[in-house]
């Protein structure tokens, strides 16, 4: 039976708890989940004057042996009962010096017999490792093998009301999906601009982020965004869906191309995959598109009344055309605004 793999939040726990395990294999698409394990573990395990002598961190990019790595772990801490030993950047390693079958089998023997007093935290970033492979298994067996995947758009919103809430700040429904659609699934970024939005947050207001405070401070207009450019389609409000990409071609450095093609390709890409749903009431079709809540769905259902399936699928060909015409292909000479306001014309008409 295969080990029940752990979520970010019960890695933190037990490490809280000072349960600890002798290798940390951090991996994944999304950054910020391992650069949060590493980080705790590198701040919390050992007091400030352990660390002078039990901490140590490498970086993937300076590696020209992983035995620099194995050597370090099997040291003994000093006046500690614990040391850490972190490597960071592990994808940069230079596969022409070191191979991954070496580094695999330099640290499937390290495992065999692993220092019990040393917490080895590898942060291996945008890619994982064969989890059929005998040292993912070892990995396992050992301590924690941790994918790090990257969120769904429609998980975005719950993540940030999260993050906020755990800082006694809350925030207005549509200013979550202001920062979505600007954002998106970048969780670094995320975390920053929301950081952003807590320190200017006046200390005689109630702590709640509302669109204004969006617009001033993170540069996106509560009228003319990614979110209100989807309503406006959504219903088919020609008028304002045009005011808005006027507004985008106005201001391309805050509203890239780029950007919105993204926001309209997931969202149609969502309700192609609506139709498709077993059950095509709100509950149903947040469970196929892994929705936070069943209201979230009310935009897709709406949606679906007013363009047919068909249709959707010619949206989704005609902003594949788009993107690829911003990128120079086809007709170089047409500019973003033009490109989109024939796409916009395309899918209203």
């Amino acid at each position: 039976m295969a080990k029940k793999e752990l979520s970010f939040e019960e890695i933190l726990r037990a490490l809280k708890a000072k349960q600890y395990a002798p290798i940390y294999y951090l991996m994944g698409e999304e950054g910020y989940y391992i650069d949060r394990i590493a980080d705790y573990i590198a701040n919390n395990v050992l007091t400030k004057e352990e660390q002078e002598f039990n901490l140590t961190i490498l970086y993937g990019g300076d590696l020209t042996d992983f035995a620099a790595v194995i050597n370090a772990a099997k040291r003994y801490p000093m006046m500690a009962e614990h040391q850490v030993v972190i490597l960071k950047e592990m994808q940069s390693i230079d596969r022409r010096q070191l191979s991954p079958d070496k580094l695999s089998e330099q640290l499937w023997h390290y495992l065999q017999k692993p220092q019990p007093s040393t917490l080895l935290v590898l942060c291996h970033k945008y890619g994982t490792i064969d989890r059929r492979k005998k040292l993912a298994a070892e990995i396992e067996k050992r301590g924690v093998l941790f994918e790090s995947k990257r969120l769904k758009e429609g998980q975005v919103p719950a993540f940030i009301e999260s993050y906020l809430q755990a800082r006694q700040t809350g925030i207005d429904a549509k200013a979550a999906a202001m920062l979505t659609d600007f954002v998106g699934t970048d969780l670094g970024r995320l975390v920053g601009e929301l950081d952003k939005l807590i320190i200017t947050l006046p200390p005689e207001q109630k702590r709640t982020v509302t669109p204004e405070l969006v617009e001033k401070n993170i540069g996106i207009s509560k009228e003319y965004n990614g979110f209100e450019l989807r309503n406006a389609l959504i219903v088919k409000d020609v008028l304002k869906a045009n005011k808005i990409i006027k507004y985008f071609a106005e201001n391309p450095k805050t509203n890239p191309i780029q950007m919105t093609l993204a926001l309209l390709f997931n969202f149609y890409a969502n309700l192609m995959l609506a139709y498709y749903a077993p059950d095509k009431s709100e509950q149903g079709i947040a469970a196929m598109l892994g929705l936070k809540s069943p209201w979230a769905a009310r935009d897709y259902i709406s949606a679906m009344r007013r363009y047919s399936g068909v249709k959707v699928m010619q949206i989704i060909g005609e902003i594949r055309y788009a993107d690829a015409r911003s990128k120079g292909v086809g007709n170089p000479q047409i500019g973003d605004a033009d490109i989109m306001r024939e796409l916009i014309f395309k899918i209203l008409h």
